[in-house]
């Protein structure tokens, strides 16, 4: 049976207990208590904590201050919001001017799926991939969550992580979470010889089916969970195009600038073999859940499948 938990719970309970420890730990939020879920922090460590109401823009500002002074500032807030409004605080307050400020951006992707195109965070990674000083992280389930939070906990390095809104199923062992998650490095999590697909957030237990899915057919496909988008796994990357001569990238995003642009470039400057890209298409979605979504558009185990196959066969 498929171990379903939500990331953002694994990192509100995560921070809480790393935050009784140190201090110098405050989480800040823009209204986002309930989005968050931070409501069991809140009650138990007030004095670690800063809500700025609906205040994006003040909330980057207002933590990039805080490290200023010493503090370990965590921003919490919806990912649509956080990297369309603060997108100038994030560069100049935080990245250029080398701040401690480990930023959550929460419901990321098509996580609000039926609220429409306002609070879909299709942009995030193409935009922060930019800035320089600052990290780019999507972990795949609650577990790996964590294990991000405890790396990133131990350096003072600016960092943007995204996690999604619902349940999801666990991918990794709770018992060896540290296994999980290694600063810059992908995850194999599935060897193969004929293909590799390489996704990162939510998209990679997709991903992983799929290629269970794949093997039925006759079709040895890897699977890489690239969670750390930047910086990025370029050795992964290019072992992969040599050893299985085509990629497929998979991700909750534009097809712009996300992690198929970046792996792409990658293949392309070093060594060029075939790259598809399934992504979100460069148009308003439709409106519905964001499992609904990822069926329309072809990012469910199904859809990467057969896209998988049609890209196999048009040699």
């Amino acid at each position: 049976m498929v171990d379903y938990r939500a990331c953002r719970e694994a990192y509100s309970t995560t921070i809480l207990q790393i935050a009784k420890e140190d201090p110098s730990i405050i989480v800040v939020s823009s209204d986002a208590r309930g989005s968050c879920g931070l409501s069991s922090y809140v009650e138990t460590l007030p004095e670690q904590f800063v809500e700025v109401g609906i205040a994006e823009q003040n909330e980057i500002g207002i933590a990039a201050g805080l490290s200023v002074v010493g503090l370990k500032p965590y921003v919490c807030a919806p990912a649509c919001f956080l990297t369309a409004r603060s997108l100038e605080q994030i560069k100049v307050d935080v990245a250029y001017s080398h701040q401690n400020v480990k930023i959550l951006g929460v419901s990321g992707g098509i996580s609000y799926g039926a609220l429409g195109a306002s609070h879909h965070t299709l942009h995030d990674i193409a935009a922060l991939r930019c800035f320089p000083n600052l990290d780019v992280i999507l972990p795949s389930d609650a577990i790996q969550t964590i294990a991000v939070l405890k790396e990133v906990s131990k350096t003072k390095r600016a960092t943007y992580i995204r996690i999604g809104r619902e349940k999801v199923p666990v991918i990794y062992d709770p018992e060896k979470e540290r296994d999980s998650y290694t600063y810059g490095k992908a995850n194999t999590l599935v060897e193969g010889s004929d293909v590799t697909i390489i996704a990162c957030g939510e998209t990679v237990y997709h991903s992983r089916e799929a290629a269970r899915r794949l093997l039925e057919k006759g079709v040895s496909a890897r699977v890489l969970d690239m969670a750390t988008l930047k910086p990025l796994d370029n050795e992964a990357i290019l072992k992969a195009a040599a050893e299985t001569g085509r990629i497929v990238t998979v991700e909750e995003h534009s097809i712009y600038g996300g992690l198929g642009a970046a792996v792409s470039q990658v293949v392309g400057a070093n060594n060029p073999v075939p790259v598809l890209n399934l992504g979100l298409p460069d148009e308003y979605l439709v409106t519905g859940t964001g499992l609904e979504l990822y069926k329309h558009y072809g990012l469910d185990v199904q859809g990467i499948a057969q896209r998988v196959l049609s890209f196999l066969e048009d040699k």
